[in-house]
């Protein structure tokens, strides 16, 4: 097992470093189908909008979705691929587990191959449904680069990357500096904690044992607290049961971080920004600002969606390589 964390820490290292050292950003273009597939963006936000009249889930679920593709592999559709009889996936990595609505990329893909076969990448899609569904959730929109191509390779161990909801300060800036984001970057990107659910088992640590003299974490404001603990007990049984990211869980707004100020987030790796000067200055501005959150946010996802990944195809079903 330890091996097997080394090799993949190893060979992630390495990557990231072909990463930076070969800029994602020149690679990728803003007008990449406007010859070739003038409809692409529209395709993708109507497939959006009608998935999202069924589920006020989706929206949460894109963004995930195009951070877990990203900080992995780069931006190449790797999480989207289906595990075979050699082969766990990511998206059935213990962290990918509870992601969903593959079918919302499943369904434009589908519409687009009928228009422009062969030609749009499953993962700029993806990309594409992520600014969908900021922007359709009362948040900003943004020109997203395009010309991403799809991986070949897709395995769930390499999860363990992602980082997790109980990661602190100094952990959170590693993970995001080996894929060449700031601390701003961090702070900003962490602002899509304002749209979803969080389920029981990735707070847990926080209201029940929290350490030996404290069952809560007194970082978290008391009666907050209280309320999650009713939701979810210490032998909770209710699979599904857990507590949404901020009070407006379907608009993308910056309560995510009043919140925050106010001791009612939560993941640890919420609460871990406001242990650090410069991230807790950066939570305090995005509070007092949506328009400051929401500038730095489109910046930092254009930033985040460039990472290049090795991608070497277009993929014709997005759960399949060709």
């Amino acid at each position: 097992m330890a091996s097997c964390s080394i090799s993949s820490s190893f060979l992630l290292g390495f990557l990231v470093l072909a990463l930076i050292h070969f800029n994602g950003t020149n690679a990728l273009s803003s007008n990449y189908y406007d010859q070739t597939c003038p409809m692409v963006e529209s395709t993708v936000t109507s497939v959006v909008k009608k998935a999202m009249l069924n589920d006020r889930t989706v929206p949460a679920a894109l963004l995930r979705m195009h951070f877990h593709d990203c900080f992995i592999r780069g931006c190449d559709g790797s999480v989207l691929l289906n595990s075979t009889q050699m082969n766990q996936a990511e998206k059935d990595g213990p962290p990918n587990i509870s992601l969903h609505a593959f079918y919302v990329i499943d369904n434009a893909k589908k519409y687009l191959e009928a228009m422009c076969p062969g030609t749009v990448s499953c993962a700029d899609i993806v990309a594409l449904a992520a600014r969908d569904a900021v922007h359709l959730s009362g948040g900003p929109t943004w020109v997203v680069p395009k010309g991403r191509k799809d991986g070949r390779v897709s395995i769930a161990s390499e999860t363990r990357q992602l980082p997790a909801p109980t990661f602190n300060i100094s952990q959170l800036q590693q993970s995001f500096s080996q894929r060449g984001l700031s601390m701003n970057d961090l702070v900003a990107l962490s602002g899509g904690h304002t749209l979803g659910f969080a389920h029981c088992s990735s707070f847990q640590n926080r209201i029940h044992n929290f350490a030996t003299t404290q069952d809560v974490d007194p970082s978290m404001h008391q009666s907050f607290a209280a309320s999650l603990q009713i939701m979810c007990p210490l032998h909770n049984k209710v699979r599904n049961a857990g507590a949404n990211l901020d009070s407006t869980p379907t608009t993308f707004d910056n309560r995510y971080y009043k919140l925050l100020l106010e001791g009612k987030s939560i993941f640890t790796s919420d609460q871990a920004l406001l242990t650090d000067s410069t991230t807790k200055n950066l939570v305090t501005k995005f509070a007092y600002s949506r328009q400051e959150f929401e500038k730095a946010f489109v910046e930092s996802m254009i930033k985040m969606s460039s990472i290049s990944g090795g991608g070497q195809e277009v993929r014709l079903n997005c759960r399949f390589v060709n």
